[in-house]
């Protein structure tokens, strides 16, 4: 099992691991959740999905176990700035805008984690294992991008586990139904992780 990185800049050396990311995203977020997302050729994808996006994939033998797409708070693309924000902005309906107590915060060392997943092909008792590797490389890849906090919209029972693995994570907001139970999560990145 590996864990990767991918960027606009690295992707030519990844072969189809960026597709099948897509592909694999497609089939959580679309097939099994059912959510209406934008999708061409089996693979979802969004506006946030640009060049100043970085996504983390767990993969064996070409096959995404798992994924997660950070994106820093200061991105800027149209109307468009991060999931969250634009959220809190009225600008997605499909995300309540009451989803933070607080304004979004917008900063150099804040980066946000959004379309998490893992895979239904992953055994149960492989899932911890491909949870942990996920978590420990967006940890070390938002660091190196300068982050020391990050923020996401998450299933609600996901803090749990990232507190088992050494992570401070905190809900910054309520618990909404929004296609299951999520919640807003401040990640900090100060703490070590086990």
């Amino acid at each position: 099992m590996e864990a990767t990185t991918l960027s606009y800049a690295n992707l030519h050396n990844h072969g189809e691991l960026f597709a099948n990311f897509l592909r694999a995203r497609h089939e959580t977020f679309i097939g099994r959740k059912r959510w209406d997302l934008p999708q061409v050729d089996g693979m979802e994808f969004d506006q946030y999905d640009t060049a100043a996006s970085r996504w983390v994939a767990v993969h064996e033998n070409g096959r995404v176990l798992a994924g997660v797409r950070l994106l820093p708070t200061t991105h800027q693309c149209g109307i468009y700035s991060y999931m969250i924000r634009d959220a809190q902005r009225g600008l997605l309906e499909a995300i309540p805008s009451n989803l933070l107590w607080q304004e979004a915060p917008i900063g150099e060392h804040i980066w946000e984690c959004s379309r998490i997943f893992v895979s239904e092909h992953v055994p149960s008792g492989q899932r911890m294992r491909v949870q942990s590797q996920l978590i420990h490389e967006m940890v070390i890849s938002a660091r190196t991008f300068g982050a020391t906090q990050v923020l996401g919209l998450i299933p609600a029972l996901a803090p749990r586990l990232a507190r088992r693995v050494g992570l401070d994570c905190e809900p910054t907001g309520p618990v909404l139904d929004i296609g299951g139970a999520h919640v807003c999560v401040e990640i900090s990145l100060a703490t070590k992780m086990h």
